[in-house]
């Protein structure tokens, strides 16, 4: 969907254990889409929660995160494929089962990319929210499994963005049955970022963020 700037998008882990895949892109130059490199190297961080921006590549800010009771999101996993699914969970297909077949995160985003003329090549890095990833000392990654029912997080966004995003598992996720979550989502208006806003302060980096924003919509 397109998002609007000054509208919110609310997302809901309703049951626990829920993961939303999300890709942002720019509706009126698809080629600027999500960084989640420079957002995480910009802001000193390795997940995302109230008070971090998502960048663009092209230096703006599509969005921040100003509320958030779940307090880490995933930026660096990526999503699951269609082997990753059927090594897990075996395989499934839309002829064989219609809508309760086994989707996966990669066709989901290149289905509804499809409708923007978009394809495989317009993949890029996705947030995965509602995903805690941890890291051991030797550095492997795994999903952190509680559930936390009822999990909220609030997006506000700072330009005109399309949203595509996906309910399908995490890439990590080692549920023994292939997990169904619900999602709820809600969107409204919020008033514009003030100078002493939480997620415009969190970081000198974040402030020119802002500033891009500005000069963008400026058409300077």
């Amino acid at each position: 969907m397109r998002v609007r700037r000054g509208v919110a998008l609310e997302l809901t882990d309703v049951h626990g254990g829920g993961n939303v895949g999300m890709i942002f892109y720019n509706p009126e130059n698809l080629l600027e889409r999500l960084n989640l490199p420079d957002t995480l190297k910009c802001q000193h961080t390795f997940r995302i929660t109230r008070g971090h921006c998502l960048y663009s590549d092209m230096g703006r800010i599509f969005c921040s995160v100003v509320e958030d009771d779940f307090g880490w999101h995933d930026a660096a996993c990526g999503t699951c494929n269609a082997d990753i699914v059927e090594a897990k969970w075996g395989a499934s297909s839309y002829q064989a089962e219609r809508n309760d077949y086994l989707r996966n995160g990669r066709e989901s985003f290149l289905i509804e990319l499809g409708k923007y003329g978009m394809g495989k090549r317009d993949l890029t890095g996705n947030m995965n929210w509602f995903s805690r990833v941890l890291v051991d000392e030797a550095g492997s990654l795994r999903l952190d499994s509680r559930r936390e029912p009822g999990s909220r997080v609030v997006l506000r966004f700072e330009m005109d963005t399309l949203v595509v995003l996906h309910t399908c598992p995490h890439p990590l996720n080692g549920a023994a049955q292939y997990p169904r979550c619900d999602i709820g989502y809600r969107v409204f208006t919020l008033p514009p970022a003030a100078e002493d806003d939480a997620c415009r302060q969190s970081r000198a980096e974040n402030g020119r963020g802002f500033q891009n924003n500005e000069i963008y919509y400026l058409g300077a």
